[in-house]
């Protein structure tokens, strides 16, 4: 059986590629890391191919700063290894050479191979190139520049810039959709989502970040194969998510999931529980939760994970939470309850770590104290380190209806309060002791220490 997509594929590789002259192109060295050029050059000098591509090619043609340099050639791995001390060979799937310098990491990877146009599901004979139901495992087969280029995911992310005499490398007219504001997939929408579901993410968060739109035969099949984005691991879609709702663009990410049907691969219970009915004011909420994260972001603050995740599974805590209560459960333990319930099948989907599940738990749990004012539970819970961010939660829920809007004012005008100092606890009997009489000697030196103590400030709270 003969697969459309790799004929058609082939034929393009075998193309003459467009090539954009130094003076027609925007691209300079002095906009590119020194250190990336160090790495082309010594590849060059060695006698390899050596080609920036991919995100770098694509911000300099715009006018952006590239968050990073990615490097191209047809050295192998352990050939790039030996040229670079500073080098680490990494990856399974795909094997690359991470080059270090400090802080700065030039990610070097050799040309690929296409797959051939007959199926290959299963292994090569030397076990490189590994195919599971039309999805790559491992792919280790190497090729020549053209079938690199047209094994990229996006004709945007398919531009090379040429250390040798400077000009751009255009294999899939990704120059031309630069132009034209366009994400488009290198060849059959269909098959290059079966190899690798995530593309679909990622089509959502490349049209997001540059302000583009998605082609409509790219953004055909996405309704249809976004159940698959749940079999991807979920260490790697919490690396996706947090690029998609991280980056600035949050509001419209979460919008722009649910219109393709993508949202619900990620974070399904809250899908859910935004189609149960009385849900309405859970969209409000999430959206006033994102549009907070992407204006910090713009105003450099810092963010974290724990809080954005946090109000994205709200919802469903919520729904749980209401269903143990019905059952006959106690509110608190039903949250408490709700909240491990939730964390843990989300884990199966997106894997959090601990350093942000743990907070974000507690972020939930401390809601229910948020109504206990009497006495000095007010001031300890003002004291707990989590205070802050769950603070800013309830503020959230009260937005949207989902907490006493005379509560979070409370804690508000509470916390513009000077600082009291803990009261004197008094004596039960009043007035001053008398001194002497029964008891002194050993016996009421014990007990005038214990008075003392009663009556300091440290010992006076509960």
């Amino acid at each position: 059986m003969t697969s459309d997509n790799g004929l058609q594929l082939q034929r393009l590789a075998e193309a003459e590629p467009t090539i954009i002259p130094r003076d027609a192109h925007s691209i300079s060295r002095a906009d590119i890391s020194d250190n990336a050029l160090k790495v082309l050059y010594r590849l060059r000098n060695a006698g390899y191919q050596a080609y920036m591509v991919g995100g770098g090619v694509r911000d300099l043609s715009l006018g952006r700063e590239p968050k990073d340099f990615d490097v191209a050639t047809d050295a192998r791995p352990e050939e790039v290894r030996k040229l670079f001390r500073n080098c680490r060979l990494i990856g399974r799937r795909f094997r690359l050479a991470h080059v270090h310098f400090g802080a700065e990491i030039i990610e070097v990877a050799t040309f690929r191979a296409l797959h051939p146009p007959e199926d290959s599901e299963g292994d090569d004979a030397d076990g490189e190139r590994v195919i599971e139901n039309g999805r790559i495992v491992r792919d280790n087969v190497y090729g020549t520049l053209a079938e690199d280029a047209l094994r990229r995911d996006f004709t945007v992310n398919a531009l090379y810039y040429n250390i040798d005499d400077f000009s751009v490398v255009d294999h899939a007219g990704g120059m031309d959709d630069l132009e034209d504001g366009i994400i488009r997939l290198i060849g059959d929408p269909h098959e290059r989502y079966q190899e690798d579901p995530v593309r679909m993410l990622r089509a959502v968060r490349f049209a997001l970040k540059l302000g583009f739109r998605i082609h409509p035969q790219t953004a055909a099949p996405m309704h249809d194969m976004a159940d698959s984005v749940a079999d991807m691991p979920p260490a790697r879609l919490f690396d996706e998510a947090l690029k998609l709702f991280m980056s600035g663009d949050a509001l419209d990410a979460f919008e722009m999931l649910r219109h393709y049907g993508l949202f619900e691969s990620l974070l399904p219970l809250t899908a859910e529980a935004l189609e149960e009915e009385g849900s309405e004011q859970w969209v409000p909420f999430i959206a006033a939760a994102l549009r907070n994260t992407d204006e910090r972001i713009g105003a450099d603050k810092p963010v974290t994970p724990a809080f954005l995740f946090a109000a994205l599974l709200w919802p469903a805590v919520r729904q749980r939470e209401a269903e143990l209560v019905e059952d006959g459960e106690a509110p608190i333990p039903a949250l408490q309850q709700a909240a491990a319930e939730v964390q843990t099948l989300q884990q199966s989907r997106i894997a959090l770590p601990k350093r942000f599940s743990i907070p974000m738990r507690e972020i939930w749990t401390l809601q229910p104290r948020f109504a206990r004012r009497g006495g000095k539970r007010a001031q300890r819970l003002l004291g707990h380190p989590r205070f802050r961010a769950a603070y800013d939660f309830l503020e959230l829920r009260a937005g949207a209806g989902d907490a006493p809007a005379e509560l979070a004012q409370w804690w508000r005008e509470f916390q513009e309060q000077p600082e009291r100092p803990p009261s004197q606890k008094k004596s039960s009997r009043g007035g001053r002791r008398r001194r002497g009489g029964r008891g002194r000697g050993k016996g009421s030196e014990d007990g005038d220490r214990a008075d003392t103590a009663a009556s300091s400030p440290e010992s006076s709270a509960e």
